[in-house]
């Protein structure tokens, strides 16, 4: 694998460190602001909302920019936004600090998966991406669980004080290792937008709203739902964080290694199996050592759907690329903005710190259902395609045996 793609995961890895390091933080948030929990839930909506917007908005901008240019002006973005989020002296200031942040987010990761997919030979592109986002899932190993910990001892401002840090590595990363690659020529904005008419490439992404979503309905709340279900210590969301964190990292390589051999049973296998754990874990959570396990899956399975799923958007959008593969970045945000709120929702009508799973596992079934049903007319597209051409084939051997 190229060097460059070390550069790109760096750079992921601050990005991810900044995305879920706030789900550890929430009760200390909540407490410093004044605020519920449910309320507090919101600087992980908000952030999954300003990526969902950001993500095609940079990135049309970007578009007259050379992708590594393109690529350090968003590091540098994310890097104010944490700023911002650490020195905010009300809520709704660190509310706009997350939604900065949170614009470089998606068009990092697109234009990201494009320069990772380029780099490499086409049977590679879904481990190339999958290197990629390896940076963000070994963010949840290490990034999450030191940034909680630096935030319940020394406080949650110098935890985003330290990912701004990261932000200036992951820039100079790109700045060093990311090679000066030329945009493609002959490609304009209606070439991107047309991707967006293709009924493959939005089933992806409702596939990736609803899968990803499901993930987020459990993880968002994991830190009350450890402390006050299954007993574990406010010190121990740390070590649980690790073992998501672990489990994404296995599913990301997982699902980038059998998405080149067999991409559409690889997202059958995932969103199934992580449909059924979710709905698990509404029993899982009153055991720590079940729930802990259940963590870890959550997070194995939820990736392994990342590779496939950003590689079905690529293969279906290919010629122009760039802007489908942001806007499915996005709709990971997305998913976890609804799932989020949803999240809340149930909690704060009563229901328990158990709910969300009961959410997350419906949105990771509807995604199974969608999955299938993008298989099933991608075999009647190429079934109708193979009849097309045989018809012509027919007529000419019907003409050249007449005339012999």
């Amino acid at each position: 694998m190229p060097l460059a793609l070390l550069a790109l995961a760096i750079g992921a890895f601050g990005i991810g460190t900044t995305e879920f390091v706030i789900m550890g933080l929430l009760p200390e948030v909540a407490s410093d602001y004044g605020v519920s929990i449910p309320t507090a839930g919101f600087l992980v909506t908000g952030y999954a909302l300003g990526v969902m917007f950001g993500a095609p908005l940079m990135t049309v901008l970007g578009t007259k920019i050379p992708r590594k240019r393109m690529l350090m002006l968003l590091m540098g973005l994310f890097i104010i936004g944490n700023l911002l989020s650490a020195v905010a002296p009300a809520f709704s200031v660190m509310l706009i600090g997350r939604v900065v942040a949170s614009l470089a987010h998606g068009a990092f990761f697109g234009i990201g998966s494009v320069v990772a997919a380029d780099l490499v030979a086409p049977h590679k592109k879904a481990g190339a991406i999958a290197m990629m986002f390896t940076g963000l899932t070994v963010a949840n190993v290490v990034g999450v669980p030191l940034g909680t910990l630096i935030g319940q001892s020394a406080g949650w401002r110098v935890t985003f004080a330290v990912v701004a840090a990261l932000g200036v590595v992951g820039l100079a990363g790109v700045a060093k290792l990311v090679p000066d690659v030329p945009k493609p020529e002959g490609v304009r904005l209606r070439h991107e937008l047309a991707a967006f008419t293709n009924v493959q490439v939005l089933l992806a992404m409702a596939m990736t709203v609803l899968g990803f979503g499901g993930v987020f309905a459990a993880i968002t709340y994991i830190a009350p739902m450890m402390t006050h279900v299954a007993g574990f210590a406010d010190g121990s969301v740390t070590w649980l964080l690790v073992l998501f964190g672990l489990g994404m990292v296995g599913g990301n390589l997982v699902g980038g290694k059998f998405a080149d051999r067999a991409l559409m049973p690889m997202l059958y296998v995932s969103l199934g199996a992580l449909a059924v754990v979710l709905a698990l874990f509404t029993l899982t959570a009153h055991d720590k050592i079940a729930s802990a396990v259940t963590v870890f899956l959550i997070g194995a399975l939820g990736f392994a759907t990342v590779p496939p799923l950003q590689k079905r958007v690529l293969d279906h959008a290919h010629g122009a690329p760039t802007l489908a593969s942001a806007v499915n970045i996005g709709a990971f945000n997305l998913g976890n903005a609804l799932s989020a709120w949803l999240g809340g929702v149930v909690i704060a009508a009563g229901l328990g710190y158990t709910a969300p799973n009961w959410v997350g596992a419906v949105l990771a079934a509807a995604a199974l259902l969608l999955a299938v049903l993008s298989s099933a007319l991608e075999r009647r597209q190429s079934a109708a395609r193979a009849e097309a051409e045989a018809v012509p084939v027919a007529a000419e051997r019907r003409a050249a045996a007449v005339h012999h």
